[in-house]
C-alpha cells in the first residue's frame, strides 16, 4: 500500500459521511436550494483566493524543480481559472461583485483557509504537501460520486462535471504521487505529521459543506447589527 493510499483508509470513514452529507445528496438530486448554492459559491470563491496562496507558498518550498512547477501551476489554476468559472456562475445565479466581496468568511471557511496558510508558512514541505491534498481528492472523489448519482437535467450538472473531470483527476494523481515520494524519503515524525495534516484538513473539508448547508454566519453576527 502506499503512502497515499493509506491515508485515504485511514480517513475512509470520514469521507463516506462527506458523502452523506445533505449538501452532496441533495447536489446529486438536482433539489438543493439556490440559496445553499449560492452561499457555497461565495465561500468557495474566498477559499480558493487563500488555497491559491498556501499552493504558491509551497512551491516555494518544493525540494525540486518540478515541485515548483507543480503547485504554481496549481496555485494559477486555483485563482485565475477556476476564479473565472466562479464568475460565470455567479452571473448565472445573480451574485454581484458587490455582494462577493461584502460577505465575510465563515467561521468554517476561515478556519479552513487559516490552517492551509498556516500550514504551508510554518511546516516542512512534505507536511504543507499532505495538508493541501484533501482539497484534491476529497474533491475529485465527491464529484466523481455526485456525478454518478445525478439525476437528468440537474440544475447544477455544468458544476458536478467540473470536478468529476479526467483533467482534475489526473492532478490528483499527480498530487498523490508527490506524497509518496515525500513520504518515502521522510523520517517517522514528518510521516506522522503528514497523516494528522491530512487528516485535519479532511475533516475541514466535511465542515465546509455542512457550513454551506446551514447556511453559517458568526455567531455574533447578530449582536453586530447596529442598535435601531
Amino acid at each position: 500500500m502506499s503512502f497515499s493510499q493509506s491515508l485515504w483508509q485511514a480517513n475512509e470513514a470520514l469521507f463516506q459521511s462527506t458523502l452523506q452529507l445533505p449538501f452532496n445528496r441533495e447536489l446529486a438530486a438536482g433539489t438543493l436550494s439556490r440559496e445553499r448554492f449560492r452561499h457555497y459559491m461565495i465561500q468557495d470563491a474566498h477559499y480558493l483566493v487563500a488555497y491559491g496562496r498556501a499552493l504558491a507558498v509551497t512551491a516555494a518550498k518544493s525540494d525540486n524543480a518540478e515541485g515548483v512547477v507543480q503547485f504554481a501551476n496549481a496555485a494559477n489554476e486555483a485563482v485565475v481559472v477556476e476564479r473565472s468559472l466562479h464568475d460565470g456562475f455567479m452571473r448565472d445565479f445573480g451574485i454581484t461583485a458587490e455582494q462577493f466581496a461584502a460577505t465575510p468568511l465563515t467561521p468554517a471557511c476561515q478556519h479552513y483557509t487559516s490552517y492551509l496558510v498556516a500550514t504551508a508558512w510554518s511546516a516542512p514541505y512534505p507536511v504543507a504537501v499532505a495538508a493541501l491534498l484533501p482539497c484534491f481528492w476529497i474533491y475529485a472523489e465527491v464529484g466523481r460520486d455526485i456525478h454518478a448519482r445525478s439525476v437528468a437535467g440537474n440544475p447544477y450538472q455544468a458544476w458536478i462535471d467540473t470536478y468529476a473531470s479526467e483533467e482534475f483527476h489526473a492532478l490528483v494523481r499527480a498530487v498523490c504521487a508527490t506524497v509518496d515520494r515525500l513520504a518515502d524519503e521522510a523520517a517517522p515524525a514528518t510521516r506522522t505529521a503528514m497523516h494528522a495534516a491530512y487528516r485535519d484538513a479532511a475533516r475541514l473539508e466535511w465542515m465546509f459543506w455542512d457550513s454551506a448547508y446551514c447556511l453559517a454566519q458568526w455567531p455574533t453576527a447578530a449582536a453586530e447589527l447596529p442598535k435601531k
